[in-house]
């Protein structure tokens, strides 16, 4: 249990919870084409999708033109609703109702099985899940696991009237001013398949968003094709078809367009590989919530040294943790792991979660007031 620190500290700032559950076309030459023989052709064609690293497979050939790989790519793209309870069970008035809907991409047909790839954020909390097919069929949506630092979800439901997936592309061969179509729902599903056609912006960013994990920092791909609200979740697409990001969130302020991200597709094929293993991402996990020391109040960081630059306070530790095994305790202060400074909890997060493993040792600078000391803990699964 917290102590009455903790609680006031944690309504306070808001601290998030360190280490808990946190996106090829054939290019033909001509001349050498033309002397060659159909079988030949065939059989190179044939080589080549064969010697695809994608594991998820396209049930359609690759489309000719902007409009068939629309009509195609649509086909896969669905509307995702999230229920949540309403009312007051006490009362006896408490029902599911639709909270919010987004999109998905479905990637993979597996017998009777159909999965789709969508936003955390568009189903997180949700009672119930339900499915919207480019057909209009509805289909109850189990979810098979979710990520909420990386912002993806993989859901399953019955592929019955499921007759399309679409296949990932590398988005490591992106390039600035690549012409990209996006496909999604925004807005509601009064909207659904809305295509809009814009180009790579950058094909690399680095943005900082707020989840229900803590901050993060997201590496995501840019572009000026219109991404709105309700998109999220819907595909990213190079004009062959192939999905090279997942849509994810866009900037909206006063007097700014144009700003659309997606999550690249090379990060979220690893990870929907260990969603479908595990259910979750499993990460490094220390067992505190922390709170960056620049939203700290002046009273709780008085007594560090001047030459403390930086770092995260301890508003509450798991006691059956390693931060609780080692001796971790409230109001310490954090300034560096590994020998590694730290200056807030997003980059103790960047550190733990790129850098060591579950099982790995974990030295922590640890401040007391002005006491300064050294915690040694074996980092655990969340």
């Amino acid at each position: 249990m917290a102590n009455s620190f903790g609680k006031r500290f944690i309504s306070t700032v808001g601290a998030g919870v360190l280490g808990s559950a946190l996106t090829l076309g054939v290019v033909a030459n001509t001349n050498i084409l033309q002397t060659k023989t159909d079988e030949e052709v065939a059989a190179s064609v044939t080589e080549k999708s064969s010697a695809s690293s994608n594991f998820i497979q396209t049930s359609a050939d690759s489309p000719g033109t902007l409009s068939d790989m629309v009509e195609h790519a649509s086909k896969g793209i669905v509307g995702v609703s999230n229920f949540k309870n309403t009312g007051n069970r006490f009362a006896g008035n408490s029902e599911l109702s639709e909270f919010g809907t987004g999109s998905g991409v479905i990637y993979k047909i597996e017998g009777d099985e159909a999965y789709i790839v969508t936003n955390n954020h568009v189903i997180e909390g949700a009672g119930k899940i339900e499915v919207t097919l480019h057909s209009g069929e509805k289909e109850a949506a189990e979810l098979i696991g979710s990520d909420a630092l990386t912002d993806l979800a993989v859901l399953k439901i019955n592929s019955k009237h499921v007759d399309t997936s679409l296949e990932f592309g590398d988005s490591e061969t992106l390039r600035a001013g690549d012409s990209v179509v996006a496909i999604g729902n925004p807005l509601s599903l009064d909207f659904s398949g809305t295509v809009t056609q814009g180009i790579i912006s950058a094909p690399s960013r680095s943005i900082e968003i707020k989840t229900a994990a803590g901050n993060w920092e997201m590496d995501v791909i840019q572009t000026d094709a219109a991404i709105n609200p309700g998109n999220s979740g819907g595909a990213l697409l190079t004009t062959d078809g192939k999905v090279i990001g997942i849509n994810t969130l866009k900037i909206v302020e006063n007097r700014v367009e144009g700003l659309g991200f997606a999550i690249p597709s090379n990060d979220v094929v690893p990870l929907l590989e260990e969603i479908m293993k595990n259910g979750k991402i499993e990460r490094p996990y220390i067992g505190v919530s922390l709170a960056d020391l620049a939203d700290v109040p002046y009273t709780y960081v008085q007594d560090l040294p001047q030459e403390v630059k930086g770092g995260v306070m301890i508003a509450s530790v798991d006691p059956t943790s390693a931060a609780g095994k080692a001796g971790l305790k409230e109001r310490e202060v954090i300034t560096a792991i590994n020998g590694t400074d730290i200056h807030n909890a997003m980059e103790l997060r960047k550190f733990l979660y790129s850098e060591l493993s579950i099982g790995d040792k974990a030295s922590l600078t640890v401040y007391s007031g002005s006491k300064k000391r050294t915690v040694e803990l074996t980092l655990t699964s969340n």
